[in-house]
C-alpha cells in the first residue's frame, strides 16, 4: 500500500510541476504557455482557468498523499521514547568501586652488566671521526 501511494505521490509531483510551468508567465518567469493569440483550441482566459483549477486539484491531491504517507510511515514506529528502549537489565545496587593497586616504592635500577672486553662489532674504518681523548694530567714536580 505504501509503495503504491508513493508512486502516485511522485506522479502527482511531476504533473504539478508541468501544470505550473504551462501557466502563462507574467514577468518573464519560467512559464512556457506563452501569451499566444489567434485561434487556438481555447481562449487565453479559458486556458488560464483550466490550468489554475488543475494546479489547485493536483496540489490538494499532493498534500493528501503527503499526509497519507506520513500516517503510513508513523504506523511502523514502535512508539514510545528512545529512552524507553534502553536496556535496564543492570543490577539494582551500585557496583563496588574498583580500588587502585597499592603503590610500591620505586625499585633501584639493577647494576649494569659487565661490558665485554672486545667490541661486539669491529669499528668502522675510513672517514669516521674519532672522539678526542681526555687531556693528559699535568706532571707533578
Amino acid at each position: 500500500m505504501e509503495s503504491v501511494l508513493l508512486v502516485i505521490h511522485l506522479l502527482l509531483a511531476i504533473a504539478l510541476i508541468i501544470t505550473i510551468l504551462l501557466q502563462r508567465s507574467e514577468g518573464g518567469a519560467l512559464g512556457i504557455g506563452g501569451g499566444g493569440g489567434g485561434g487556438g483550441l481555447m481562449s487565453v482566459r479559458g486556458q488560464a482557468n483550466l490550468l489554475t483549477r488543475a494546479t489547485a486539484v493536483l496540489a490538494t491531491l499532493f498534500i493528501l498523499t503527503s499526509l497519507g504517507l506520513a500516517i503510513l510511515g508513523g504506523t511502523h514506529n514502535r512508539g514510545g521514547s528512545v529512552l524507553d528502549r534502553i536496556d535496564t537489565t543492570t543490577p539494582a545496587g551500585p557496583a563496588a568501586p574498583i580500588t587502585p593497586a597499592t603503590p610500591t616504592a620505586p625499585v633501584a635500577p639493577a647494576a649494569p652488566a659487565e661490558t665485554p672486553s672486545s667490541p661486539a662489532a669491529p669499528a668502522p674504518s675510513g672517514d669516521t671521526v674519532t672522539p678526542p681523548s681526555a687531556p693528559a694530567a699535568p706532571a707533578a714536580n
